[in-house]
């Protein structure tokens, strides 16, 4: 069975093959000049071969369709200013590296950001690496670039975590100039660790109306500060 052309292309974007996925967005684009959602993929797919001026053309073409394209006008506005982006590797998220579980994912905005350059070049799903420092955790990428760092409730738990036996995976959740959120999962535990949880499982904004005492076990409502999570 033949797989949509548009398909394709989105296929191999995923797995990473970017000039592939740039070739196929060119076939449907000489049948079809005027494919905004080809442009688009074209446009990605320059900027992730390192061809920025390209990418800024595309898309500057994507707006000359649509002037208020908001994937174009945002992809314009995070290449500002760049000359030249080094090709991405293939990327290692896949359709469930998002799937939260509760206790051991969460999803957080990094705070103090890195610079416009290094955030530029990060795409939903690349891997960062957690750097605990001092008091604090900061996320950089995998060349060892300051993209921004935990808020110290969750990095300081983190850090403990860590010590004891816990190791973790980060990955972009999303990114602009103005927040970066990362999707944090737990991906092993070990020694004092095993028993701890990385993260609250409490939802108590969906059921505020409840009295306390008809959610929580009476051990849960004594717990130590010390063994919860500041939200």
């Amino acid at each position: 069975m033949n797989t949509d052309p548009a398909q394709q292309a989105i296929n191999e974007a995923l797995q990473g093959n970017w000039q592939k996925a740039l070739d196929l967005n060119k076939k449907i684009l000489k049948d079809d000049p005027k494919d905004i959602e080809a442009l688009n993929r074209l446009a990605k797919a320059y900027v992730e071969l390192g061809q920025v001026a390209s990418a800024q053309k595309t898309a500057q073409s994507v707006l000359k369709i649509d002037p208020f394209n908001s994937i174009a006008e945002k992809c314009l506005d995070k290449w500002k200013g760049l000359k030249k982006v080094e090709k991405h590797k293939p990327c290692s998220a896949t359709g469930g590296s998002f799937i939260e579980e509760p206790g051991k994912t969460k999803i957080v905005s990094l705070l103090n950001l890195g610079s416009d350059k290094v955030l530029a070049k990060l795409d939903s799903g690349d891997e960062v690496k957690l750097n605990p420092h001092g008091h604090r955790i900061s996320a950089l990428t995998l060349e060892g670039k300051y993209v921004g760092r935990l808020p110290d409730d969750i990095g300081s738990r983190i850090k403990r975590l860590l010590l004891l036996g816990k190791e973790y995976s980060t990955l972009i959740k999303s990114v602009d100039k103005k927040e970066v959120r990362v999707f944090i999962r737990e991906i092993k535990s070990s020694g004092n660790a095993i028993r701890l949880t990385s993260f609250s499982t409490e939802k108590i904004e969906y059921i505020s109306f409840t009295p306390p005492e008809l959610v929580h076990k009476k051990e849960e409502m004594i717990a130590t500060p010390s063994d919860e999570d500041s939200e």
